[in-house]
């Protein structure tokens, strides 16, 4: 398991989301299906959802939430120390999506290091416990972490418990060294149970399964599979004492927590973790009606909600918590 130490000095400066223009009601997938209307939010808690089209490449999405988060944080990109890109899928497996989004940000010959990080749906979680070290031991000052994921183009609709959740958007944060300040992060874990690795999987894009040797096998390997019940029941078993541990780490009790920002797996997902871990519902936010589950792109666009919204407030505590593919569970307790 990864354990992180508190790492203060560190602040927020600025969030930012992109969601795709074309916005995809869910009595667009009751007709699509040929369910009576109502069918999808009765069965999934899914209003809308946002879908990627034409130049809404993920790198173009990741620089626009990379923009809006600069601008509230009173920035302009040549003042960035590192560019971390935390997508749960990338754009293209060779150059990272980091790197994509550096050129686009006009930087592209500033020698200013930009890469992935990649935990599937935590992927933007673990690039923001490695931003905050990286901020800690003095190797970078401001710091973009971003994640933007396209769920669409994976989706097989010959499942429709699966395809019917997922959303497509991105979302951003700045990060940056703040000495004497309050803010940072107060605790942060990571554990990973590789027992459960079926439950979701993407075959294709690695090196296993090419188009070079089997253009059919590539294609067939293309779509995103998930056993969604094999997944929660993973990571069920482990939550509670991996939330006590978390909070015990932080020093803190659920009752000092002002806004608990969640992975937004599921509609049900949502309603069991949360009735399982005892978090109080009228602290959490929920963004799963609006957007479905945006893999990576999930969290930081729940927080940015969170902060845009006013549930969130300068010096207030933040719990952050996720699952992903893997399977694997992650979060941090953040000051805001």
């Amino acid at each position: 398991m990864s354990v992180m130490s508190p790492v203060n000095g560190l602040r927020i400066l600025g969030t930012g989301k992109y969601l795709p223009e074309r916005r995809v009601a869910s009595d667009e997938i009751d007709a699509r299906m040929g369910w009576p209307a109502g069918h999808t939010q009765a069965r999934y808690g899914l209003g809308a959802r946002h879908v990627a089209q034409g130049p809404e490449t993920s790198s173009m999405m990741a620089e626009a939430a990379a923009r809006q988060a600069l601008e509230r944080a009173g920035l302009h990109p040549q003042d960035l120390d590192l560019i971390l890109g935390g997508c749960g899928v990338m754009e293209q497996a060779i150059p990272s999506t980091a790197t994509l989004v550096q050129a686009r940000l006009g930087l592209g010959a500033s020698g200013i290091p930009a890469y992935d990080v990649n935990a599937t749906c935590l992927s933007f979680v673990q690039a923001l416990d490695l931003a905050a070290m990286k901020i800690a031991s003095g190797q970078a000052r401001r710091v973009l972490v971003f994640a933007a994921d396209i769920a669409s183009v994976g989706l097989d609709w010959d499942e429709p418990d699966t395809a019917a959740i997922f959303g497509d958007g991105a979302a951003a944060v700045v990060l940056g060294a703040d000495e004497g300040g309050d803010g940072g992060i107060l605790s942060s874990r990571f554990e990973t149970y590789g027992d459960a690795r079926d439950a979701c999987v993407l075959e294709g894009g690695g090196t296993r399964i090419s188009a070079a040797v089997d253009p059919q096998a590539a294609a067939r390997a293309s779509y995103f599979r998930m056993d969604g019940q094999a997944a929660f029941r993973a990571a069920a078993r482990h939550l509670p004492r991996f939330l006590r541990r978390l909070l015990g780490d932080a020093g803190v009790a659920m009752s000092d927590l002002a806004c608990i920002v969640p992975h937004q797996a599921s509609g049900l997902a949502l309603q069991h973790g949360l009735a399982r871990l005892g978090l109080p519902p009228d602290r959490v936010m929920m963004t799963f009606a609006r957007h479905g589950n945006q893999i990576a792109a999930s969290i930081p666009i729940t927080l940015d909600a969170a902060v845009t919204e006013g549930r969130l407030k300068r010096g207030q505590l933040a719990l952050i918590l996720g699952t992903s593919a893997g399977v694997s569970i992650g979060g941090m307790v953040v000051r805001y």
